[in-house]
């Protein structure tokens, strides 16, 4: 996955989660329950975020995972 996708994926799911995170926080005139769960969708979007956030780093020639943590494997 390239630059361009990355940088979409980041912008996405940041736009994504202002915007469940905005809906969660209106209160509905009728009192009946969301048919979207934007809680939800907030914690998905901000995990994504996370996920894209991680490729960027590892583009820039970072590398992740368990073999390069302080807490390596044994």
């Amino acid at each position: 996955m390239g630059w361009t996708w990355t940088i979409i994926g980041l912008v996405g799911s940041l736009c994504l989660s202002i915007f469940a995170n905005w809906r969660a926080g209106r209160p509905r005139e009728d009192l009946r329950p969301w048919a979207i769960s934007w809680r939800l969708v907030l914690i998905f979007s901000g995990f994504l975020f996370f996920l894209f956030l991680v490729n960027a780093v590892n583009l820039l020639g970072v590398e992740t995972g368990p073999d390069q943590s302080p807490f390596s494997r044994f």
